[in-house]
């Protein structure tokens, strides 16, 4: 406080100075100081902490539905896309029943507990979004087209069930007809022989057998 110098004159007394000190004079000079107490913040911040544990935890309970409802989850990386290349995603994702999701991973990691697709948590690194739907085949679909029309978008694998899927699985689920579209086969084949229906029904169920039946033996040689 040196710099203040000296006051000479009987007019100060108790003087307020910026930076919230309290200036007592005595004769003209300095005698002493005391910072004044600061406005207490504390219930402030306490409040803003609330409210944040609060929206992480319902974006948890959020995820963990998904997760524990989805047939499939697709995971990739979105870095690069525009908000308009993201739009379309979600629109495209919708129009077959599937969703789109971008959550922070560390709360996503903490939802896929207990879940059977809890396989994709090694996955969740960066900027990853999540596609899922309850269709096995619509989110793999859109994911892989979208992903031919879009090199930002880059799939990472995902899980059916408990099953883990890598690129290669993903794209062999996006390969198969979709539930809609086996539905709409069928119904156009009512008319024909019951063991033409047979096969058309039991060709695509193999092919998914033989998916699974391929990541389960490759799980269990790991």
């Amino acid at each position: 406080m040196a710099g203040f110098g000296r006051y000479r004159g009987a007019g100060f007394s108790n003087v307020v100075l910026p930076g919230s000190l309290r200036v007592n004079f005595k004769a003209g000079r300095l005698v002493s100081t005391r910072r004044l107490p600061r406005p207490a913040a504390g219930r402030h911040n306490r409040k803003e902490l609330a409210v944040d544990r609060a929206a992480k935890a319902e974006s948890i309970t959020e995820l963990s539905g998904v997760f524990k409802t989805s047939n499939v989850v697709v995971v990739a990386h979105y870095s690069g896309l525009s908000v308009a290349q993201m739009q379309t995603l979600r629109q495209q994702m919708k129009q077959v029943g599937a969703q789109v999701k971008v959550a922070k991973n560390r709360l996503a990691k903490i939802a896929l507990k207990d879940t059977d697709v809890a396989s994709i948590s090694a996955l969740l690194k960066g900027p990853t979004v999540l596609a899922y739907s309850g269709d096995p085949v619509a989110a793999p679909k859109v994911a892989v087209d979208f992903a031919k029309a879009n090199e930002q978008f880059v799939i990472l694998g995902g899980s059916m069930g408990k099953t883990a899927l890598d690129l290669n699985g993903v794209k062999a689920l996006a390969s198969l007809p979709s539930l809609d579209e086996l539905r709409g086969k069928i119904v156009g084949l009512l008319v024909s022989p019951a063991t033409k229906i047979a096969q058309l029904v039991n060709a695509p169920a193999a092919k998914v057998a033989r998916v699974v039946q391929a990541y389960a033996s490759k799980s269990a040689a790991a």
